[in-house]
């Protein structure tokens, strides 16, 4: 039997291990998430999710899923309004990438995008999704409490030291 401190060091090992560049083979995404990193300042949001919502109380950047036939910066410009309140012109985006992420019982694409603000936007978060919200620099939010690989996703879009996607198979 596994006491919790095992069982967490196992699933960090596992997380820590389930991000690649190219899709592993017999990669079958159930769904793709998008992402928007917004940026003021050198400083990026973060919301901080409710405790009710999966990855409760910690924090992450606007995401979340792309419904069917829906073009990815739209879906990324729909999840910052609703998450927000605020509407980014398409135009803002910068499309960054996107990585596989494999779960132990599905496969999804997560696409990245950056929005580089030039005024700090009005946040009216939607609070039955999150708590509150955050502007800090990438490296004080890798202190943070964050979603599940979002320190990642800031490692490898800010080039911080730290980051490595899982080797091929």
């Amino acid at each position: 039997m596994l006491d919790d401190k095992k069982l967490f060091k196992l699933q960090i090992r596992f997380h820590a291990l389930m991000i690649y560049r190219n899709a592993p083979p017999d990669f079958n995404p159930r769904f793709e998430v998008v992402s928007c990193l917004c940026e003021y300042d050198g400083r990026v949001l973060l919301l901080h999710r409710q405790d009710h919502a999966s990855e409760g109380n910690k924090w992450g950047v606007p995401a979340g899923k792309v419904y069917p036939d829906e073009e990815h910066a739209r879906a990324a410009v729909r999840e910052l309004w609703e998450e927000t309140g605020f509407k980014l012109p398409q135009q803002q985006l910068a499309y960054f990438g996107r990585i596989c992420v494999r779960c132990p019982d599905y496969d999804f694409l997560y696409h990245m995008f950056h929005a580089r603000l030039n005024k700090q936007i009005d946040i009216r978060i939607n609070r039955s999704e999150h708590k509150g919200f955050i502007w800090v620099s990438p490296k004080e939010a890798l202190k943070m409490d964050l979603v599940l690989d979002e320190d990642k996703c800031i490692r490898l879009f800010y080039k911080i030291e730290g980051f490595e996607y899982r080797a091929e198979p």
